[in-house]
């Protein structure tokens, strides 16, 4: 049985006062018995704040009251243009709450809210993901989010629906489990060092410690056709620094710094807070109906037939 199987499954069979106690009375000030942090339970991370700040609010860094509701109103209005349209909005959640903090934008580094500019070897990068995915011969040149291999799981990104993240914890382990597809990220807390370079994965090689109160994870090692942000192209060299703090017993502080000289002209940071909730954490059958490459690829062999007849 591979061993990241053997750590998730010993997990789950821990007995109750080991797991899934966050904000109970009988965890003193939300520790595990072990005494580190407890961070465990299922964590929404749905906000009705965009990554990257509006271009009309970009002298605006949180909005309160009557401003806000109207903020918030207008990000729910795109939803209800998109059923207007007869397109399919009824799967969307993410637009169900309000803002983060009052935020406008989930980036708090840089000051401006927006991702830094991309540097030339990215935007080249961008234009020739661009014609691959429009070509498409086969099925490798679709992202690996349509390919159901994987989701964005480091760092977390908010999506139209599927916004859960369930924890748990060892004393040398942490484990992250997406409701997004169905990714089990392993994290050791142990101090090993990160695996050679040459070695590169899709989920990348995640390592964990203490900095504090805070769980700090460091991801390194991306498979070349691994892309963040989404079509800008592999960025193997990417580094991640994600940050999780229990504020109290109902939130959860999630941070993360990505670092991507080959990307970005400089690193950017983003905070956003994550609310308890009893769950359930449902399973992501992705490839249950999935029609969606097969026809694409057939559209795409329409096209080049009606290209090749002009």
């Amino acid at each position: 049985m591979p061993t990241r199987l053997v750590v998730l499954v010993v997990l789950l069979l821990l007995p109750e006062q080991g797991i899934g106690q966050t904000g109970g009375a009988s965890v003193t000030g939300h520790r595990t018995p072990w005494g580190d942090p407890d961070l465990q339970g299922i964590w929404d991370y749905r906000t009705s704040t965009p990554l990257e700040r509006p271009d009309d609010l970009k002298d605006t860094i949180t909005l309160e009251n009557e401003a806000a509701a109207a903020f918030e109103e207008r990000r729910r209005a795109l939803v209800e243009q998109r059923r207007a349209d007869g397109l399919n909005a009824d799967w969307l959640d993410n637009y169900e709450v309000g803002l983060a903090d009052g935020r406008t934008a989930l980036i708090v580094d840089p000051p401006s809210g927006r991702r830094p500019p991309l540097t030339s070897q990215a935007a080249n990068r961008q234009e020739a993901d661009s014609v691959r995915r429009l070509v498409a011969h086969g099925p490798e040149a679709r992202e690996f989010t349509e390919r159901c291999i994987i989701r964005q799981s480091a760092p977390l990104w908010v999506n139209g629906y599927n916004n859960n993240l369930q924890l748990f914890q060892t004393p040398d382990t942490v484990v992250l489990l997406h409701e997004m597809i169905h990714e089990a990220v392993v994290i050791p807390l142990d101090g090993r060092p990160h695996i050679p370079s040459r070695i590169r994965q899709w989920q990348g090689d995640a390592r964990g410690h203490w900095d504090g109160d805070t769980l700090v994870i460091e991801t390194t090692n991306r498979h070349p056709q691994w892309s963040f942000p989404r079509r800008i192209g592999p960025t193997p060299d990417m580094r991640v620094i994600e940050r999780l703090t229990r504020l109290n017993a109902d939130t959860l502080l999630y941070e993360y710094t990505v670092d991507d000289p080959d990307t970005f002209a400089r690193s950017w940071s983003t905070a956003l807070p994550m609310r308890r909730t009893d769950g359930p954490l449902y399973e992501y059958a992705c490839h249950e109906g999935n029609y969606s490459l097969p026809l694409i690829l057939t559209g795409a062999r329409a096209a080049e037939v009606q290209q090749e007849v002009r």
